[in-house]
């Protein structure tokens, strides 16, 4: 899709991008390659900022950037859980071709990632925060490290206040403090070391916050100490931060502290904006900022969509978006063409003048959007949950012993305090393969479609009038419903040939 561009069309790209707001510069000098930072929320929620008009949060970096840059309003998740839409910014792919099927699966190692790519040609890569793909001992095939990042300090799931991480696959060690402070502060470190080597950077920065179980800083709880009393009369299940099982809170305290979190989150992300300002690497800096999947059932209590984390409908899927880049969007915009993550590898790829891997990718370069030529995506985006039910019988991908965690995290599974990962061969595919709720997304209608054979129910929303999701419209418009279907099951046989590995072949 996006390889129609020739290399020597990307090449004035870049040349004419970087030169915005630099025309002073001597004829032959070199245009600096852009510096990029991808930034996000573990469950930050679309509605949860105060640019799209949540009621009680503070988010106001988050609000200038929305405000300064290019506000994607309609930017989805590729997956409405945390480790497969994180694979999908890594890859560009749906995560559903590499096996990695709900949280706690990992990556495969032949997968090529965006800082692999980026590392080749020059940039220097760290990782901070949370990773999910895989454990990040030095050990592991899926680590950050054994994905291209030179650098990491990271987790093998989420964490709360004075967190633990593993520096470079070392021991896990704690840091006392709040958490998105702390990694903003090391990916600073990080910073200061990559511009005195005078390389250009990538930095993946993923927070632990605002994902439960929550805890915040005195100061930040007492920002939303007023919440609305009817809030204390629901009672929401979440982990205790005591014992690390499921328990029951009230509503306006659990909303306390997850707001407490996410302005903490924003705040460290002004922190980091303040260093590229003061530091001259602002304007030229990309510095993207999205969430991984929408909102779960603890906090949802605002959203104008239906669903959830854990849903294909749009509370499930569709989650802030922005991008902050002078030289690149020196006028603030917004717009409400269909985005996802997938479309992050393809497009960093297009800035940075690096081919685009050998093998199917399912998001598409935003250049053409960045530089206000796209009114309408050219293709849909397809989403999948796919079903998992009878993975457990199939060859594990990777020894167990390399899919062991070792960062302590708050909440137990199985009774661990840490996360073991799973991945598992696919080489043959069946009719029951196609199962699993999936989407297709075009530029107005979205199809949701559930089970198989006759048990299959269909679903259509006409997402242009009903954004809420209120009304199917599968019944009235059967045209629509069978073109997508068709396309649906077109996607998913490319997804599918990309499960059995064929890709690596």
């Amino acid at each position: 899709m996006s390889g129609r561009y020739s290399q020597w069309g990307l090449a004035a790209l870049i040349f004419m991008v970087s030169f915005i707001g630099g025309r002073d510069q001597p004829a032959l000098a070199q245009p600096a390659r852009t510096n990029i930072i991808l930034c996000m929320g573990d469950d930050h929620g679309w509605d949860e900022t105060g640019y799209n008009g949540h009621p009680h949060l503070q988010t106001p970096v988050l609000d200038a950037m929305a405000a300064n840059g290019l506000r994607l309003d309609r930017f989805y998740s590729a997956h409405p859980s945390c480790s497969p839409t994180r694979g999908s910014v890594l890859t560009g792919r749906h995560p559903v071709r590499y096996g990695t099927f709900a949280p706690n699966y990992s990556i495969r190692p032949e997968e090529i990632s965006i800082a692999q790519l980026l590392g080749q040609a020059g940039y220097v890569c760290g990782h901070f925060g949370k990773w999910h793909l895989g454990p990040v001992k030095q050990a592991s095939p899926t680590s950050p490290g054994a994905m291209g990042f030179s650098e990491w300090l990271s987790h093998d799931n989420f964490f709360e206040l004075n967190p633990t991480f593993s520096r470079n696959g070392a021991a896990p060690q704690k840091f006392n403090g709040e958490s998105s402070e702390i990694l903003v502060a090391e990916t600073i470190r990080f910073l200061e070391a990559a511009t005195s080597s005078d390389r250009p950077f990538f930095v993946v920065l993923w927070f632990g916050s605002p994902h439960e179980p929550y805890s915040g800083l005195r100061e930040d709880l007492d920002r939303y100490a007023d919440l609305p009393e009817h809030y204390a009369d629901r009672q929401v299940s979440l982990t205790s931060n005591e014992t690390g099982r499921p328990t029951k809170r009230p509503l306006r305290e659990v909303l306390q502290e997850r707001y407490a979190e996410i302005t903490a989150m924003d705040r460290s992300m002004g922190t980091l904006r303040t260093w590229l300002a003061e530091n001259g690497q602002q304007d030229n800096t990309l510095l993207w900022y999205c969430g991984d999947n929408g909102t779960p059932g603890d906090g949802i209590v605002t959203s104008p969509f239906r669903g959830r984390k854990g849903t294909l409908y749009e509370g499930g899927i569709r989650v802030p978006g922005i991008i902050e880049w002078p030289h690149g969007i020196p006028e603030p915009r917004q717009t409400d063409v269909n985005t996802v993550t997938s479309d992050i590898l393809p497009t960093l790829c297009e800035l940075a003048g690096i081919a685009l891997p050998n093998r199917p990718l399912d998001g598409l370069s935003l250049q053409p959007l960045l530089n206000g030529e796209w009114e309408v995506r050219p293709t849909p985006i397809g989403f999948w949950e796919f079903d998992r039910s009878g993975a457990g019988n199939a060859e594990p991908y990777l020894p167990a012993t390399l899919q062991s965690g070792t960062t302590p995290l708050v909440k137990l599974m199985a009774g661990l305090p840490t996360r073991n990962f799973r991945n598992f061969h696919h080489p043959d595919i069946a009719a029951r393969d196609y199962g699993g709720q999936r989407v297709l997304l075009d530029n107005r209608y979205k199809l949701l479609v559930k089970g198989l054979g006759e048990k299959t129910r269909v679903e259509l929303y006409d997402l242009r009038r009903d954004p809420a999701e209120r009304e199917d419209v599968a019944a009235a418009k059967p045209a629509v419903v069978t073109r997508l279907q068709d396309e649906l099951r077109d996607w998913q046989a490319s997804v599918l040939r990309s499960l059995t590995g064929a890709d690596y072949r």
